[in-house]
């Protein structure tokens, strides 16, 4: 699944798993909205008109807005879309405290006002202590040998949220993807990558000695002595080290080849011996399976060796250490803040926790999403805003096939089935056709650990029910209010979710200049990661399949190194560059969405006569509209994260990347050969 802009959703912080539930003492002023703020798509205000656009066209467009947004305390970084996903938090909190209060309540709003209500009630929550977990850690600290503690690894991820050695569920065939296929994945890590392990630089070898006091701290406070949580931290630590040096890279990670190898359950045993494959899967809910994929067969090679070579103490400390960190955020304030401290503070650089009130949004919205999304939808999405974007989605379609046809670098055999994997796109826009049915779950307004509990088992056992059925290609990946969008390879479909089609993203009281280049480069990017390095690889129905002559293969292939070089000069913080080979893919997305979106809206309005507006030309209005979804501060701890994790590029090279490889935007701001915003030699893929 390939997003926009991955780390600004609704429910990201919740998602991660390493985010804070704690308490926050702060004074905040903030209140519920009953109505969601009105931002201009193309602000004036956001402007730093002492800059020359041709010189730096990314500050020209966000220096004022950078200037009068400066990060907040409890963020990691800022940004129009963080900013968006704020508000809609904001405006949930309205929608959740009603259904908290109401006494008369739908089903929905009787799940989500409990849920939230479960949440807030943080003196319930400290009462309680580490008591949902300490019968679990008991177990844990009395199992008798290695065979006891190979055997509770079945039930542990069956039962609990924990990221214990490896991840395991159903998800699509790449053979065939209207199957569901169970995967086996790499886990296990407590950092947010293998790299965090390997690197030798100070602040990698800083960052692990923090990561081991981390780790002491939370077995203490779970009832360890100092002395045996420090040793215990040691041995984790040497056990995650293995499992790192085992896990592919984020690059690898990009080859969808790398990660399918399909096997029968038999052959996995074979391989891998240690874990009873038939009673783990019987355990998960799908006795009797017979094939699976096996993403990454090295790593699961050093799962069983760690299982089998490790002191049973130490594979202990590491589950019960696991089963802690997971469960922290749904636990009482000293094992929450400590969780916040370690992950937010000082990984990411934020300075306080978050208000009560936003942790418990984003906790209905990740455990709940589509009970709240109703909420949400009937609010705030009009039927013109989701007819206005599908009519634009279409357009830019259009585009995408006149671009194809006229490649001169691509031969007939392979435009051929690009168009086909094209005109096969499904375009999902808002909400889904069909709500989720939750009335299975029960939701409590006084158990707030055992609510995420309960939903983290829900999704459990929908998600494995779904082995042995036909593939839902209905289903969306992302809630409602999430401000965000992806390209699903799988599904060959691009979704838009409501929460990413509100002002100032999609402005609908302005003219259409600034929202192609906002919304329309959007679609656009959704839209060419059917076809970037990863997304081409996958035909028409979502099929792992090579429809690629090998002449045109290339010639992609030295198109898209084109953009490699260009990107890998951009700077992050300090002297860390962009990883070109992780971020291409999205690169890529920006530069054919931000030109297809150009030509859809050039060929929208060429029956217009349009004029200027404050002082900008057409042209330079769709270009700054483009450029202001971007804007962006960020905490270099937190840029120092991206740039090891994130298939993202920072803001400015997002912006300046696409804008100087655009003859269209050197026409619109006429700027002149040798300027920073005009390259000598521009890429150009799609």
């Amino acid at each position: 699944m390939f997003g926009f802009f991955k780390g600004v959703a609704l429910s990201a912080a919740i998602l991660t798993g390493c985010v804070a539930s704690g308490w926050s003492q702060q004074k905040t002023e903030a209140q519920p909205l009953t109505a969601m703020p009105y931002s201009p798509s193309l602000d004036l205000t956001n402007l730093d008109r002492s800059v020359d656009p041709c010189a730096d066209f990314y500050k020209f467009s966000c220096g004022g807005w950078q200037k009068n947004n400066p990060i907040p305390a409890d963020q990691s970084g800022w940004s129009v879309y963080a900013k968006l996903g704020d508000e809609n938090t904001q405006f949930l909190w309205g929608i959740l405290k009603e259904d908290a209060a109401m006494k008369q309540r739908t089903p929905v709003q009787q799940k989500i006002g409990d849920f939230f209500n479960a949440c807030m009630d943080t003196a319930a929550i400290d009462k309680r202590g580490d008591a949902p977990i300490a019968a679990g850690m008991a177990r844990l600290a009395a199992l008798p040998d290695r065979a006891a503690v190979i055997a509770v690894l079945s039930r542990l991820q069956h039962l609990s949220s924990g990221n214990y050695f490896f991840r395991s569920g159903p998800d699509q065939d790449p053979d065939d993807s209207n199957k569901i296929l169970v995967e086996v994945n790499a886990g296990g890590l407590g950092l947010p990558d293998r790299d965090y392990y390997l690197k030798t630089d100070p602040k990698s070898v800083e960052n692990r000695t923090k990561y081991v006091a981390y780790v002491a701290q939370m077995l203490t406070l779970s009832g360890e002595t100092p002395e045996k949580a420090a040793s215990d931290a040691d041995a984790i630590l040497k056990i995650e080290t293995a499992l790192a040096k085992a896990s592919l890279t984020n690059v690898e990670l990009r080859d969808p080849y790398k990660t399918f190898h399909k096997m029968t359950v038999a052959q996995l045993s074979a391989a891998d011996p240690v874990v009873d494959w038939s009673r783990y899967f019987e355990i998960q809910g799908a006795p009797g399976l017979t094939t699976l994929n096996v993403a990454q067969p090295e790593f699961m090679k050093a799962v069983d060796a760690e299982l089998t070579n490790e002191p049973v103490d130490a594979l202990k400390a590491y589950l019960r250490f696991h089963l802690v960190t997971n469960a922290a955020p749904a636990l009482s304030e000293p094992l929450a803040t400590a969780d916040f401290d370690f992950y937010r503070r000082y990984l990411r650089g934020a300075k306080e926790q978050p208000p009560r009130w936003k942790t418990c949004v984003h906790g209905v919205d990740n455990h709940l999403g589509e009970a709240l999304g109703q909420e949400f939808v009937a609010r705030t999405f009009t039927a013109d805003t989701k007819a206005k974007t599908v009519l634009m989605t279409g357009q830019i379609e259009d585009e995408m096939q006149v671009e194809i046809e006229h490649l001169d670098w691509m031969s007939d055999a392979t435009k051929k089935e690009a168009l086909r994997k094209l005109h096969a796109v499904r375009n999902k826009v808002g909400y889904p056709d069909h709500w989720r049915d939750y009335s299975s779950l029960t939701v409590k307004p006084d158990d707030y650990f055992g609510d995420v509990e309960r939903a983290l088992q829900f999704e459990r056992a929908r998600q494995w029910a779904k082995v042995g059925k036909p593939v839902d290609r209905d289903e969306w990946g992302m809630t409602p209010p999430t401000v965000n969008a992806y390209f699903n390879p799988q599904m060959n479909d691009i979704n838009f979710p409501a929460g990413v089609l509100q002002p100032p993203l999609y402005d609908p009281k302005l003219d259409d200049a600034p929202n192609y280049g906002n919304t329309g480069a959007t679609i656009g990017h959704e839209l060419t990661h059917g076809f970037d390095d990863e997304g081409r690889q996958f035909d028409d129905k979502g099929n792992l399949k090579d429809w690629w002559t090998k002449d045109d293969a290339t010639h992609f292939e030295e198109r898209i190194n084109c953009v490699r070089d260009e990107y890998a000069g951009f700077v992050v913080v300090d002297d860390i560059h962009i990883n070109s080979k992780l971020t291409s893919g999205e690169d890529v997305a920006d530069l054919g969405g931000t030109l297809l979106a150009y030509m859809a809206w050039k060929k929208a309005t060429q029956t217009e006569r349009l004029k200027p507006v404050d002082g900008f030309t057409p042209d330079q209005r769709f270009f700054v509209g483009m450029a202001q979804w971007a804007c962006e501060n960020a905490r270099p701890e937190n840029q120092r994260v991206q740039a090891l994790t994130d298939p993202h590029s920072p803001g400015f090279a997002r912006i300046n990347g696409v804008v100087s490889n655009m003859p269209e935007f050197a026409n619109a701001f006429s700027c002149k050969a040798g300027q920073p915003m005009v390259r000598a030699k521009a890429c150009k893929v799609w």
